[in-house]
């Protein structure tokens, strides 16, 4: 394993969405020369989002991954050292930290973790075997495959609501299918749904089974009535999981302090549970999950790194 050079950082960010990419903005500008380790999915979920109309700044709304790119750019401009890394181990044990990935390793004195959340699944063997040939978790990336098709959404949140106001811009029809009859969804987007008229409804339902065709693609899903328990095979051309998400935190278990759902938890701002290491953004937010609340947050974890290594006299 080849150490990219041995120089001890001051700060390394692992993760690049709009907490990662912010706090390598403040970091930078306050002289700290951070890298920024990308991980598998540079820009994180945004670069799976179309239309981002409810970021300041941006009037007319912006495309996701244009404002992945625009951080970015702010976050080079100030010098920061960025790397299309992902960080498959870490050694919080001893000062300097250890970061390890597939190439490389790295060491800091601070470390900010900004590693983000990822698309929740429902389990099911034809759901992973289907996944890209009918079956999607996000609509913003592959809605436009089904233009004037009938599609289902999984789910009962905003991202299920979400993603069915976004696919009748592309489906002829699209069907919600949830488990129970009440939404967890705040009420804004379901009256936005339940008020759009390509929308229809299959409530007290789940999944159990992807079905193809003949031509290998999903054609049809088998659903179980919560109530009855009886069976129904409902005719699809595509399945799109909208079930909510779950941290990227399994490289920090037993290291990092988290909740039972593995959000990593944070006191005073953005300190972890070990010293010297910080959390911004939907790693350690299961509340808000907004990209203006991780940027906001990525920002208070590059000041608290900055003064922290001010007390420990090591910048």
């Amino acid at each position: 394993m080849s150490s990219h050079d041995n120089s001890v950082r001051d700060v390394i960010i692992i993760g690049s969405g709009p907490a990662g990419y912010t706090a390598a903005i403040y970091a930078a500008r306050a002289n700290l020369k951070p890298m920024l380790l990308e991980g598998m999915q540079p820009g994180g979920q945004l670069t799976i989002t179309t239309d981002v109309e409810n970021y300041p700044g941006y009037p007319e709304g912006v495309m996701g991954p244009k404002m992945m790119e625009d951080f970015k750019a702010q976050a080079t401009r100030f010098g920061t050292e960025i790397l299309f890394e992902q960080v498959t181990k870490v050694d919080f044990s001893k000062r300097p930290f250890t970061l390890t990935t597939d190439f490389n390793e790295f060491k800091a004195n601070a470390i900010i973790v900004c590693t983000g959340a990822s698309a929740k699944l429902l389990g099911l063997e034809s759901e992973t075997r289907l996944m890209g040939h009918g079956v999607s978790a996000c609509a913003t990336c592959d809605g436009a495959f089904y233009k004037q098709k009938s599609v289902m959404v999984v789910g009962g949140g905003d991202t299920a609501m979400e993603e069915a106001n976004f696919l009748t811009r592309h489906a002829s029809k699209v069907t919600v299918v949830h488990r129970r009859d009440t939404f967890r969804a705040s009420k804004i987007m379901y009256d936005r749904a339940r008020a759009n008229p390509k929308i229809e409804w299959l409530l007290n339902k789940e999944p159990l089974e992807m079905l193809t065709g003949a031509n290998g693609k999903l054609n049809r899903v088998k659903l179980r009535d919560t109530k009855s328990g009886e069976l129904a095979e409902v005719p699809t051309d595509g399945l799109f999981v909208a079930i909510g998400h779950k941290p990227n935190t399994e490289i920090f278990k037993d290291v990092l302090d988290m909740d039972e759902t593995g959000y990593l938890k944070v006191h005073n701002g953005t300190y972890t549970s070990i010293e010297g290491v910080f959390a911004a953004g939907d790693v350690a937010d299961k509340v808000y999950r907004q990209a203006v609340t991780a940027a906001g947050m990525g920002c208070m974890a590059a000041i608290d790194v900055e003064r922290w290594l001010e007390r420990q006299g090591a910048h």
